[in-house]
């Protein structure tokens, strides 16, 4: 098996090396050796203006979310505490303030 680091955009095992470069075949993406050795130590989530996030920081939400199957939406401007980090599509869980609790996308919050 390679040891080679799966891509960190698409996580895709089947990456290779190019001179210096770490390349993933199915989405395009390239990175640096020294990228590969510091994503690997952890998962990192940045806001919708390139700020690293972790658990437990504060959040604000940067554009009216519906909230799907029900008639309520989350308003711009609404503050989101103590976040929790996860892998995957929707990657902040929380709880927000008279809606309960909800997995949120970093594209659409900035840190507080």
């Amino acid at each position: 098996m390679s040891d080679l680091p799966p891509c960190p955009q698409c996580s895709s095992a089947y990456t290779y090396q190019d001179m210096d470069m770490f390349v993933c075949p199915e989405c395009g993406h390239e990175w640096s050796g020294d990228e590969a050795a510091a994503d690997s130590d952890g998962l990192t989530i940045n806001d919708a203006h390139g700020n690293p996030l972790a658990d437990g920081d504060t959040v604000t939400v940067i554009k009216d979310l519906k909230v799907k199957g029900s008639s309520s939406v989350v308003k711009v401007g609404t503050k989101v505490k103590n976040i929790r980090l996860v892998a995957g599509d929707h990657d902040i869980d929380c709880r927000i303030d008279g809606i309960g609790p909800m997995k949120l996308k970093s594209e659409f919050v900035k840190k507080v």
